[in-house]
C-alpha cells in the first residue's frame, strides 16, 4: 500500500470531501463529521455504479507523537529498495443514508485499518512515497458488512484506482 497523511478538515478529507457528497453535513452542527485525528488514505476504487470502496489506515496515536529519528530511518531504508510491514486488526463497513440529503447517493465501503503496530513505518512510507506492506485481520462479525461483501473484497483489491466523480 502507498499511504497519504490526510489532515481532518484539509485536502484529501474523506468526512470533508465523499461523506459530505453522499449524507450532506449535519444537520445540528451545520459541519460535516471530525475524526478527531490524521488518518492516511489508501485505495479506492468503485464496486459498481452505486458503490465506491474507500480504504483508511487509522493510528492507534497520533504521527506527531513518533520519533522524528525513527521516520527519517524508515525513509532511508525505503530509499534503498526496504518494504516494511506493519500489522493492523481492520473492518468493512457497507453504510449508505437512508434518505438523499447530498449531492451523490451511493453505497460507501470503508475499509478501515486500526494500526496495531508500525506507526513511524507509516508515517515514512507517507512521507517518501513508497510502499508500505499491511497484514491485516479483517474482523467478520465486528463489521457492518455481510459475507458476501467480504468475500468481494480480494477481487476489488485487484482493480484499477479510481476516485469516484459526482453521480457516477
Amino acid at each position: 500500500m502507498e499511504p497519504h497523511l490526510v489532515i481532518p478538515g484539509r485536502e484529501g478529507d474523506y468526512f470533508s470531501g465523499e461523506q459530505v457528497t453522499t449524507w450532506g453535513i449535519d444537520q445540528f452542527w451545520g459541519l460535516p463529521e471530525y475524526p478527531h485525528t490524521p488518518y492516511y488514505r489508501n485505495f479506492e476504487t468503485a464496486v459498481d455504479s452505486d458503490a465506491h470502496l474507500y480504504e483508511f489506515v487509522v493510528p492507534m496515536v497520533p504521527p506527531t507523537w513518533n520519533e522524528r529519528e525513527r521516520v527519517v530511518e524508515y525513509v532511508a531504508l525505503m530509499e534503498q529498495g526496504t518494504v516494511p510491514t506493519a500489522v493492523a486488526i481492520s473492518t468493512l463497513d457497507v453504510c449508505q443514508p437512508v434518505i438523499d440529503r447530498g449531492d451523490d447517493y451511493f453505497a460507501h465501503w470503508g475499509l478501515t485499518h486500526f494500526l496495531l503496530d508500525g506507526h513511524h513505518k507509516l508515517e515514512a512510507a507517507a512521507t517518501a512515497g513508497r510502499p508500505v506492506r499491511l497484514l491485516s485481520l479483517l474482523t467478520l462479525g465486528e463489521s457492518l458488512a455481510g459475507a458476501e461483501d467480504t468475500a468481494r473484497l480480494p477481487a476489488l483489491r485487484t482493480k484499477s484506482h479510481t476516485a469516484r466523480r459526482l453521480g457516477r
